[in-house]
């Protein structure tokens, strides 16, 4: 099953950061969030990406294509311009960058890389947020149900929107609705073919959040696979400095590799 990350906006709200790199491209550890989210699926043998790139996509680029550079001790041998790679500590990935757009919104982004996810399941997150999800239990969770899309249902900050469940199946999605005890779309989603039904034309103006997701729900489409565990998005410095600190202490929930 291929995994498709969005990591392709600005990410405003992280400026201070943003103005050198895609937010995705952040690092925890020493190595960007993007990877740290790939790790994660790649310990339940999930290894097949596609990178939904659109803001500085030329820097995620760089880092898949000097990948081996990054993490494995190099010989260069600059006379006859050849670079030995010893010890490679390189995943096994195949990993597609898809250059979406600057200014296309999620919808767009996913219309964009239609075409080399297929006519199979796959899953779909965002490049901003770690999780302790157990992978192979939320595809299986996706494939009972038989749904068009699920999502993982976690509890975070009020700043985020609402959802509202009966027997697993979400019947209302609401963005940013701090008056409740809520939980909220945490990405780590399992989806089929079928979602691109909902998308109305290119997308590129869309949020999948919103019309397409709205109508998925309205179809009774969209199960939530409910996540009592860790989970955490990159959203401001703050969340950085806490992932970080989880991660210095030895003590970062999704690190399960």
């Amino acid at each position: 099953m291929k995994v498709v990350i969005f990591a392709g906006g600005l990410g405003t709200r992280f400026s201070e950061e943003t103005v050198l790199r895609p937010k995705p491209m952040i690092e925890i550890g020493g190595m960007p969030i993007l990877w740290h989210i790939m790790k994660q699926y790649s310990a339940y043998g999930l290894n097949e990406f596609i990178i939904c790139a659109g803001y500085k996509q030329e820097i995620i680029k760089d880092f898949f294509a000097n990948y081996h550079l990054h993490r494995s001790s190099v010989t260069f041998d600059i006379k006859n311009n050849q670079i030995d790679v010893h010890n490679s500590g390189a995943e096994d990935w195949k990993v597609t960058v898809v250059d979406t757009g600057l200014d296309s919104l999620t919808a767009g982004r996913l219309v964009s890389v239609k075409d080399y996810i297929g006519d199979e399941s796959f899953c779909l997150t965002y490049g901003d947020g770690v999780s302790n999800i157990h992978i192979l239990k939320l595809i299986k969770y996706h494939q009972k149900k038989g749904k068009a899309l699920t999502l993982s249902a976690v509890k975070p900050p009020a700043r985020f929107g609402a959802l509202e469940i009966n027997d697993g199946i979400i019947t209302k999605f609401a963005e940013k609705d701090p008056d409740h005890d809520i939980l909220v779309n945490g990405g780590f989603m399992v989806a089929e073919p079928s979602i691109f039904d909902y998308i109305k034309g290119d997308g590129k103006d869309a949020y999948f959040e919103k019309q397409p997701m709205e109508d998925i729900v309205a179809a009774g489409e969209l199960a939530a696979y409910e996540h009592q565990g860790f989970w955490q998005c990159m959203d401001k410095l703050y969340d950085k400095q806490y992932l970080e600190q989880l991660w210095d202490k030895d003590e970062a929930p999704w690190k399960i590799w």
